[in-house]
């Protein structure tokens, strides 16, 4: 038996049958092919010949099926619905019986036989044991996976073999395979790629049949990963973002999350809600299976917040000096970047990150901060204080008390200066005089002259303007001893005739009272004691040797009772 597929212009598939005669040698049928495989949704030629003897006349010849019992009728398949479209008769009524059976499934698949009849009642036979037909498809086998750069062999199998040999067609994705077109019903791909993957199917040339598509899985590892951000605009701290991952492996990869280089998290899908700015940073994805592994680009979260914090320092660091230059920097924590605004206790005075002041002075002297502003808020530092030092200045000398003293007296002079650090160390000089006179903040000056301090710290001195200092001599003194003699005196006076006056009193009250009731005690002895005790304290308290240093106090409250006296005198 041989089945033969080729390339013919009005019949796609043509089988031709031939089978040993089956009867005498004047009655027989002979098949070309006593078995068929045939493709399903071809067409089938069964071709035969018979013989009859001579004088016998034709009177019909037909195509059955499956054997029959004796004294059953023979169907005629040109009169069957299924076959009355698709069956062809080829032969004549001599000696050629060839059919052609189109559109073959695989219902079709039978003992088919061949009858005729003759004008002779015992004149009629059947071809036996017929043409056995087989329809089959076409079935593509493949492994269900195969690895990165191994080689595999796919089959397109049928279930009988095929009569005679075709050429095979493949498709990947209903897509032909031109460049694999070969009589062997096998596929080979060599060093397989990731691309080889998809659904396999075959076929024969010249047919319509395409078997059934077999998914080929190409395992590989993960040939690339990247990181999409759920928002493509601006991140604001409180928002919430979605990071995904996604990666090209097979099978699927295994997602691991890192921010820098700690792990945060898995899966495709890596969420942050109420966003702040700890969460700013790179961040990358890394896929992985059992074929190996792959990191994503570095992808960067932006998130904008306003000023956290800020704070200023000051260069150099040390003690400031008048006439030094000094920096102030300020550091602040936001994004995008603030804008920094400088202030001097409450008055703007520069804007940027540093303020740089040259030749400073002690109006520099304050308290400093600076505010730092983006558009999403603000935050002002704490102060920081500038602190200059500087030598001494506006040195000058107080007189605690009058410039002039009396002989043997002394004044004190108090030195003041406006300094930083404050001054400690003062030294006195007295002007035509090489050495000085003193130290310390305060001097007592003994006699006349004109006097100056020096001011002193660890940056400088200054000297003051001289002030004058008098000293009185002993004539004066003697003026004024005089004049409270003079005034004692008078003051005496007057007191000796206020007692008389009082004892007078006192009689004229005694006598009244030994005249009067006894209960009457208006008046009491002991008032003119009383007075006379007041008297006795005053002589003595005039009477007792007087110094001759008066102050200008007891100079002063003695001449107006001097002068009282004088006027009450004749």
């Amino acid at each position: 038996m041989v089945m033969s597929v080729g390339m013919a212009p009005p019949l796609p598939l043509i089988f031709l049958i031939l089978i040993h005669g089956v009867s005498g040698a004047d009655w027989g049928v002979n098949y070309s092919h006593s078995h068929i495989c045939a493709l399903k949704d071809s067409s089938v030629i069964m071709s035969c010949t018979y013989t009859y003897p001579t004088g016998y006349k034709i009177e019909k010849v037909f195509w059955t099926k499956n054997p029959v019992k004796v004294g059953e009728k023979f169907p005629d398949l040109s009169e069957d619905p299924e076959y009355s479209q698709r069956l062809q008769y080829l032969g004549d009524e001599q000696k050629n019986c060839t059919i052609r059976l189109s559109h073959v499934t695989k219902k079709d698949s039978h003992m088919y036989y061949f009858r005729f009849t003759t004008n002779v009642t015992e004149g009629k036979w059947t071809g036996l044991p017929g043409v056995s037909l087989t329809v089959t498809d076409l079935q593509v086998e493949a492994p269900e996976t195969v690895t990165e750069g191994q080689n595999v062999r796919l089959t397109c199998k049928s279930s009988c073999a095929l009569t005679d040999r075709a050429t095979f067609i493949w498709y990947r994705n209903s897509q032909p395979l031109t460049e694999r077109r070969d009589r062997n019903n096998q596929l080979l791909l060599q060093s397989v790629r990731r691309e080889d993957a998809g659904r396999y199917s075959c076929a024969l040339q010249e047919h319509t049949y395409i078997s059934p598509a077999v998914y080929l899985s190409v395992t590989y590892p993960p040939k690339s990963a990247s990181v999409s951000i759920s928002s493509s605009g601006e991140i604001v701290e409180g928002d919430s973002v979605t990071l995904s991952c996604s990666s090209d492996s097979n099978p699927p990869a295994e997602i691991n999350w890192f921010k820098g280089g700690t792990f945060v998290g898995s899966g495709r899908i890596y969420s942050i809600s109420k966003i702040s700015s700890d969460h700013s940073g790179e961040y990358k994805c890394k896929s992985r299976n059992q074929h190996g592994e792959k990191d994503s680009d570095a992808v960067t979260l932006n998130v904008m917040y306003p000023p956290k914090s800020i704070s200023v320092s000051i260069s150099p660091s040390g003690e400031l000096v008048e006439g030094d230059s000094v920096t102030l920097s300020s550091s602040s924590d936001s994004n995008p970047p603030a804008e920094i605004s400088w202030f001097k206790g409450g008055t703007f005075v520069e804007s940027g990150r540093i303020y740089s002041i040259s030749n400073i002075s002690s109006d520099h002297s304050e308290e400093y901060k600076c505010k730092s502003r983006n558009k999403h808020g603000e935050k002002v530092s704490d102060a920081v204080t500038l602190n200059i030092m500087y030598p001494p200045r506006n040195v000058s000398v107080f007189i605690n008390g009058s410039d002039e003293i009396l002989e043997g007296d002394s004044v004190t002079l108090i030195c003041s200066s406006d300094s930083n650090p404050p001054a400690l160390n003062f030294i006195w000089f007295k002007e035509n005089q090489i050495s000085s006179v003193g130290s310390g903040q305060s001097f007592r000056a003994l006699q006349s002259g004109r006097f100056y301090c020096e001011a002193h710290n660890q940056h400088g001195s200054q000297r003051s303007d001289a002030v004058t200092v008098t000293v009185k001599g002993h004539l004066v003194m003697l003026y004024i001893s005089i004049g409270v003699v003079c005034g004692a005196a008078v003051i005496i006076t007057v007191l000796l005739i206020w007692r008389s006056r009082v004892k007078k009193r006192k009689d004229k009250l005694e006598t009244q009272m030994d005249h009067s009731r006894p209960e009457d005690d208006r008046y009491k002895v002991s008032d003119v004691d009383t007075t006379e005790r007041l008297y006795e304290n005053v002589i003595m308290n005039y009477s007792r040797p007087h110094d001759d240093r008066l102050n200008d106090y007891e100079v002063e409250s003695t001449e107006p009772v001097y002068e009282n006296v004088m006027r009450d005198r004749p």
